[in-house]
Formats: C-alpha cells, sequence, structure tokens
C-alpha cells in the first residue's frame, strides 16, 4: 500500500469491504508510517461523527454552491446517461461517503455539530421521569435521541411501539439499565453508541476519583470494546474505561483489547489505561503485557514506544 491510498483503504474498511489480505497490508503500512496513522484517525473521527445528529442542517449557502458545482461537472463532462453496474455502485458509495464525510467536516469547521436534540424540541430537561419499556424482549428501540440539564440528569428519548422518556442520573438503575441496553444490542449508529458512552463517561470519569459504574455499563462497556464494528466507537468504549476507577474487569478488558484489536489507536488507549492502573498498583498481567508490546517489532511504532515509556514510569 502506497500513502495516497490511505483514503480509499480507509473507506473501504468502515464500509466492510476491504478482504483480509488488504486489510493486513493496511495495517502493516500504518505500523510503520506516522502520517498516514493521524490521518486514519481524522477520516475516522469524521465517520464516527456521521448520522450523530440528524438535525444537522446544511446551509442554503453551502447547498447551492455544492449543486453549482455538481451541475458544472455533469455539463463538463457532458454526462447524459447513467447505467450503473454494480462496480460501479460501489464506487459511488464511497464516494456519497467522502462527500457526507465533507459536509460533515464543513459543519464542524463553521463551530461544531450542534447538540442532538429530540424531536420536535430542544428544551433542558424537565418533568418526571417516565418508565422504561419491558427490555426482557430485547425490543427494538428506534428514532434515539440524548439530552442533558445542568443538574447532571440526562433524557433518553426512543421509539418503541410508542415513544418514550425516561429522565433520571446515569446512576438511576432505570437510566443506567437503559444506557447498557442501548450499548449491548439496539444502536443503530455509531453516533448513537458514542453519544450513549459520552453519557456515562462524563457521568463516572476522572480516573481515581471517579465514581463506580454500575456492573451492567462496565460490561456493555467492555462488550463494545471488544466486539463493535466500528473502531472509533471502540476507542471511545475504551477511554471511557479508562476514565472509571480501575477495578480487575476493567483491567481484563484494555488488556484483551491491547492483545487483539486490530486499530493501534485503540490499542493506545489501552496502553495509557493500563500503565495509569500499574502506576497506582502494580499487576503481574499488567506489567508483562506492557513488556511485550514495549519490544514487539510488528506493534504499531506510537504504541511500542508509549508501552516503553509506561514502564520507565512504573514503581517495579
Amino acid at each position: 500500500m502506497e500513502c495516497r491510498e490511505l483514503t480509499d483503504r480507509a473507506i473501504n474498511r468502515l464500509l466492510e469491504e476491504a478482504a483480509a489480505a488488504e486489510l493486513e497490508d493496511f495495517d502493516r503500512h500504518l505500523a510503520g508510517c506516522e502520517r498516514c496513522v493521524r490521518e486514519l484517525a481524522v477520516i475516522e473521527e469524521t465517520w464516527d461523527a456521521l448520522g450523530a445528529d440528524r438535525d444537522a442542517a446544511v446551509t442554503p449557502e453551502f447547498r447551492a454552491r455544492t449543486l453549482a458545482l455538481l451541475h458544472d461537472e455533469v455539463d463538463r463532462r457532458r454526462m447524459r446517461e447513467f447505467r450503473p453496474r454494480a462496480r460501479a455502485a460501489r464506487i459511488l458509495a464511497r464516494a456519497a461517503a467522502l462527500f457526507v464525510a465533507a459536509v460533515a467536516g464543513f459543519a464542524v469547521a463553521r463551530g461544531g455539530l450542534p447538540a442532538i436534540r429530540s424531536a420536535g424540541t430542544s428544551s433542558p430537561v424537565a418533568g418526571p421521569a417516565k418508565s422504561a419499556p419491558d427490555l426482557a424482549g430485547n425490543p427494538r428501540l428506534s428514532n434515539v435521541a440524548y439530552r442533558t440539564d445542568p443538574d447532571g440528569r440526562v433524557g433518553i428519548e426512543f421509539d418503541a411501539t410508542t415513544r418514550h422518556t425516561v429522565v433520571g442520573r446515569p446512576d438511576d438503575p432505570e437510566v443506567s439499565t437503559l444506557l447498557a441496553y442501548l450499548l449491548l444490542r439496539n444502536g443503530e449508529t455509531a453516533g448513537e453508541k458514542s453519544r450513549a458512552i459520552e453519557l456515562v463517561s462524563g457521568h463516572y470519569g476522572s480516573g481515581a476519583g471517579a465514581g463506580v459504574a454500575s456492573p451492567e455499563i462496565v460490561r456493555a462497556l467492555a462488550a463494545t470494546l471488544k466486539g463493535d464494528r466500528n473502531p472509533g466507537v471502540r476507542k471511545k468504549a475504551a477511554e471511557a474505561l479508562a476514565s472509571f476507577r480501575s477495578s480487575p474487569e476493567i483491567r481484563t478488558a484494555l488488556l484483551e483489547s491491547l492483545a487483539n484489536d486490530p486499530n493501534p489507536g485503540v490499542r493506545l488507549v489501552a496502553v495509557e489505561a493500563l500503565a495509569a492502573s500499574a502506576r497506582e498498583a502494580p499487576d503481574p498481567k499488567t506489567i508483562q503485557s506492557l513488556r511485550e508490546k514495549a519490544v514487539d517489532p510488528q506493534e504499531n511504532g506510537f504504541v511500542r514506544a508509549r508501552a516503553a515509556s509506561a514502564l520507565k514510569a512504573i514503581d517495579l
């Protein structure tokens, strides 16, 4: 793989169209190219933002300029007929993904995507909590939106058979159970999952001074870190676990991620978190894993260097 192929290869992987050999070639290139690692992080961050806010609006000026450019391109090339084929359809899908990424980048450049709003209102969370639906039957929850208010409560709105609103703090049992359910089984998009992760991370996080997350939240984040297809979501799950007060369950999830996650950015978060935990309470398995990463010639250079640096800072 060459650096100029990064965008195409990255989009192939995000669309899950890359063959195993292509993925291996991609990872080998990333292991030796710091510039591509940085560019890939930007692509994945933009991809992760897509769909995070259904209400993000394109300004009339931007829409008009974009349509004018498209019409000009069609006229210039004198394209008269469109007959899609299988390969052309895949290429167009990638082109559409890149175009939407460009629109998202434009919105971010103008001040960031606006906060997610529930349908029909942008008012702060208010009113008494309504009960969540029975989750025992694994209902499909759709059109999920999140809100927050200044006192730390969150609002979660979604459609099951009818629209529900559940309001409370993330450590309220009903809210905690619902957030864990959305992470494990029901997030329709990477944006929905990421927002749920941000809510629990913001509530429980801050390292040694953090609160104790419920076991079901930890299990949901660990399962997301292990099995979600989107590297941006896995990275957020690792960051959330890293922000919690350390526990054996959290260390186990991070150690597994360090050993097996295919994305170097996720592994780097795991190294940082495990190093911080080991400085507080050295753990033999953590120390050994960091040593193995520090000398692994197949490991990404950033990950390897950070593991070596972390070992120096631990009082062994």
